[in-house]
């Protein structure tokens, strides 16, 4: 397992337990810091967990109203809290990150952690949700949202 990949599966798993503990942001640092430990003691990629979650949480009313957008018959609460989660780190990578993660592989390491994570059509949800906002962005010339908004 690569370790960009190994250091989105510890986010994915910090920001599963904080959404399923009733998102209180006082957990969120102790919950990384322990999921780090414990899961990456080995991890280069350190600050790219650490990135991911508090980019993912800095952007999330835009992020959770970019996934309600592209599931009408899904409201957000009704979405399994892992694929939640997988597609809030995704579409962070795809509309708000400066680091420069290529969309197809960001949409891609989704599709791998909720096949991994997720229910029997967890990999194919996201795919779905994931390839429309894709493809709007794509069609409208967009890549990253600017940082300004």
């Amino acid at each position: 397992m690569s370790n960009r990949h190994l250091a989105r599966s510890i986010a994915m798993q910090a920001l599963f337990e904080w959404d399923f503990r009733g998102r209180s942001a006082e957990l969120l640092k102790p919950i990384l810091d322990h999921d780090l430990s414990e899961f990456g003691a080995e991890l280069e990629e350190i600050k790219f967990s650490k990135h991911t979650v508090e980019g993912v949480l800095s952007r999330l009313p835009e992020i959770d109203a970019r996934i309600s957008a592209y599931t009408p018959e899904w409201p957000l609460a009704q979405i399994t809290v892992i694929d939640r989660n997988i597609l809030r780190i995704a579409i962070f990578e795809l509309e708000f990150d400066d680091s420069q993660v290529p969309p197809k592989v960001a949409i891609n390491e989704a599709i791998e952690l909720a096949k991994n994570f997720g229910g029997p059509s967890s990999g194919r949800f996201v795919n779905g949700v994931l390839g429309a906002i894709y493809k709007d962005t794509k069609n409208k010339g967009q890549t990253k949202v600017a940082a300004s908004n």
